[in-house]
């Protein structure tokens, strides 16, 4: 991999995914809200960067933008690694940097799901859709990005209606609820925990919730979203306070929250299994950074699967899916190469074209 500062003029990504970069390192680079706004302030005084838009997921941390100058996206990684506390150095070990029509067929297959951990899930779209809106939100776009990230939509659209890419169950909820059901088989008599009231534990419980599993609780850091939750799901709300006492009536514990270090710690599983007898605990934590202490591995038959485990163990959705890929693929190239042939007039540096002026309507035909 190539340790140098990333060096592009005109359209360029750059980021770490989860093809190179492990968890632990994903979850350090993972920005907050707040961290998030502070980051487009930093960016918005970077000289030569004529658009930008930041896609942060719990498997990527990418940087779209057009340039005028070799060295703005350096100053864009510089930007970030000060603002994570993230050495340059170390940032590199793991970084991808593409430019021009690479960029652009990365942000194609990215929204319609073929660079996902599971192949064809349908999140990452919808991720992709608020990243663009918070980019408009924030003026950062124009009409290069404007255009990109529209057609970018089109295409996911038009590969998920013209290939079988989507079939069957395409989510981490989904495979979570197939590792549960391994684990101890029929769900109705299971009790479930879902600590997080977001969507992703949304579409977790909702999964068990259709799997048979009829005793789902609810906790969360604010007691009303859990409570609003509950009302959608005919399920029970906990208290969050009561979480740590109460984890050793439940069987499986989802965690999904967005909490900036973990909620469930070792000594609270320790305490959770001696009065649980030998019967195991289920902890999946799709939570970036993690809500649950790794230490508790350590303790008997406790069962700890966070997002790169559950990816594992979906990996042969890849093989299952190689011919769909690769029509996949075809149809994306078609698309990002046509759009290319467009776009790379207004790349042109000396056209500079006033930044953040198109309104975000579509774009022309490509």
């Amino acid at each position: 991999m190539n340790h140098a500062p990333p060096v592009a003029t005109g359209l360029f990504v750059f980021g770490a995914t989860h093809r190179t970069t492990p968890l632990e390192v994903r979850e350090k680079l993972s920005l907050s809200a707040p961290a998030a706004a502070q980051l487009h302030a930093d960016l918005a005084g970077i000289a030569g960067l004529r658009e930008y838009a930041l896609l942060n997921t719990c498997n990527r941390i990418e940087f779209y933008g057009v340039a005028d100058a070799p060295d703005t996206a350096a100053r864009v990684q510089s930007a970030f690694c000060r603002r994570q506390q993230f050495a340059e150095e170390e940032f590199a070990k793991f970084r991808f940097s593409l430019m021009g029509p690479a960029a652009l067929q990365h942000l194609f297959a990215v929204a319609a799901g073929i660079d996902s951990q599971l192949i064809g899930e349908t999140e990452i779209l919808g991720q992709v859709k608020a990243a663009y809106a918070a980019a408009q939100a924030q003026r950062s776009t124009g009409p290069v990005l404007n255009r990109v990230f529209q057609k970018s939509f089109q295409a996911a659209k038009h590969v998920r209606t013209h290939t079988a890419i989507t079939e069957g169950q395409v989510s981490i909820a989904n495979v979570a609820v197939d590792l549960a059901q391994n684990i101890f088989g029929e769900l109705s008599a299971t009790r479930v925990l879902l600590v997080g009231a977001g969507e992703v534990g949304e579409k977790t419980a909702k999964a068990f919730q259709s799997r048979g599993a009829s005793s789902l609780t609810i906790t969360s850091r604010r007691l009303e979203h859990a409570m609003e939750l509950t009302n959608t799901l005919g399920a029970l709300a906990l208290p969050f306070w009561l979480m740590p006492v109460k984890l050793g009536e439940f069987d499986i514990v989802v965690c999904a929250t967005a909490a900036p270090a973990a909620v469930i710690t070792r000594t609270d599983v320790h305490a959770a299994m001696r009065r649980r007898a030998t019967r195991p605990l289920f902890l999946i934590d799709l939570a970036l950074p993690r809500d649950v202490d790794t230490g508790v591995t350590a303790l008997e038959n406790v069962y700890l699967y966070n997002l790169d485990d559950l990816a594992k163990i979906a990996e042969e959705n890849r093989a299952a899916r190689a011919a769909e890929i690769v029509k996949c693929h075809q149809i994306l190239t078609e698309r990002s190469d046509t759009l290319w042939r467009h776009i790379a007039p207004q790349l042109d540096p000396s056209s500079r074209p006033a930044p953040h002026r198109e309104p975000p309507g579509e774009s022309g035909p490509a």
